[in-house]
């Protein structure tokens, strides 16, 4: 049994991005959540289903309830962080696949440069809980940070296949040219050259501060549904050729430094692709643009080589002389990507490869006819190939 092409995505919806959005996280969802629906041509009455994170505040209830909903016949919630984003698709197309429910929104909206910022730590992870217990073995010496801890994974994949901090930078710089060209991005006509990389503060070594993405306040939402049915509806239906979650062996959060896997490797990335490819009955070549999860830039590098669009330890020759840029051989992030548009969970990826299959992206690239789409790394994670 496979899920590949029986569902699609027929709407997209989301807030503008900003760094004080200025009213409730409730309401960016029930915002994002009405743009997307009537992007697809519905009405509220007309879901019965929603899927989101189980970090986002927004029950699904309150959302049902702030659109007039009415009745909810499936709904879920995804674990991981941003490794959650294309999980919440993947578990919306089997929700309607199953015949559980028929249209399914999936979102996710939050006030977290505003309100919880996630690049701080967080002392809600300490105590006698599972993670709690993963999280003891660095927490007391000072490891308590997102970036610190892929700062540890980033010397090591330097150490092992002699990658710079200007390969890093080569990342931020590709996606800033993206997002100084779409006019929803909060980097709208500020792009940056790899001096200014280069000359951006230390956050931990060896990460600058511009290989880190954003801190964003706003909310996107996807409708899922049949791909019979989205083919009646107003807009190009992206088909869900593959939806895939994976973690790897001796899986940690974001650090799976005790484990056998080498300290150089995605491996959770790596069981999503396998997935992915095996679903689609595609390959790396087959791909015209790529939506990588960029929360930062080392693991941009790492994801090409896990996906196999290029050999392990290749990445740093793969984006040089722009290979990632709109113009390169493998686009990535056109719409400017966490680094560049917004931080809101990857959710405004998915969208982005949306209207890359419509033909609708502001930084639209030629001939799109299939788009991967990764969720967060180095925590167990999720991904996507949609397709025309």
């Amino acid at each position: 049994m496979s899920l590949s092409g029986k569902t699609a995505i027929a709407g997209i919806g989301a807030t503008e991005f900003s760094k004080e959005s200025g009213r409730s996280e409730l309401q960016l969802a029930a915002e994002a959540c009405l743009a997307a629906i009537k992007d697809a041509g519905l009405s509220p009455s007309e879901v019965d289903g929603l899927v989101t994170f189980t970090q986002d505040v927004n029950t699904e209830i309150a959302v049902a309830r702030e659109l007039g909903i009415g009745e909810l016949t499936f709904f879920s919630r995804v674990e991981y962080g941003g490794g959650a984003a294309a999980g919440t698709v993947a578990h919306a197309a089997a929700a309607v696949a199953a015949g559980l429910a028929k249209t399914v929104v999936c979102y996710r909206a939050f006030n977290e440069r505003s309100g919880h910022r996630f690049g701080q730590a967080n002392a809600s992870t300490r105590g006698a809980t599972p993670q709690g217990l993963e999280f003891s073995w660095h927490l007391p010496y000072g490891f308590a940070t997102p970036a610190s801890w892929v700062a540890m994974y980033a010397r090591r994949y330097m150490h092992a296949y002699g990658v710079t901090s200007e390969d890093f930078g080569r990342v931020a710089v590709a996606m800033r040219r993206h997002a100084s060209t779409n006019p929803a991005a909060w980097f709208y006509e500020r792009p940056i050259t790899l001096e200014e990389h280069q000359a951006s503060r230390w956050i931990v070594d060896p990460l600058h501060l511009l290989d880190c993405c954003q801190e964003s306040d706003g909310g996107v939402a996807i409708v899922v549904t049949s791909a019979e049915r989205a083919r009646d509806l107003p807009n190009t239906p992206a088909i869900i050729s593959a939806a895939a979650q994976g973690s790897g062996a001796d899986q940690y959060m974001m650090f799976s430094y005790y484990g056998d896997s080498d300290l150089t490797d995605l491996p959770a990335m790596g069981v999503v692709g396998g997935q992915l490819w095996a679903q689609s009955g595609l390959t790396p070549a087959d791909v015209q643009t790529a939506i990588l999860y960029d929360h930062f830039t080392p693991f941009v590098l790492v994801q090409l080589e896990e996906l196999g669009f290029c050999p392990r330890g290749e990445a740093g020759n793969f984006i040089a002389d722009g290979g990632i840029e709109i113009d390169g051989h493998l686009p990535v992030n056109p719409h400017g990507g966490q680094l560049g548009e917004a931080y809101i969970h990857g959710m405004n990826g998915i969208a982005e490869a949306v209207r890359q299959l419509r033909g609708t992206a502001a930084n639209q690239v030629a001939d799109v006819s299939n788009v991967l789409v990764t969720a967060g790394t180095g925590v167990p994670t999720s991904g996507l190939i949609l397709t025309l």
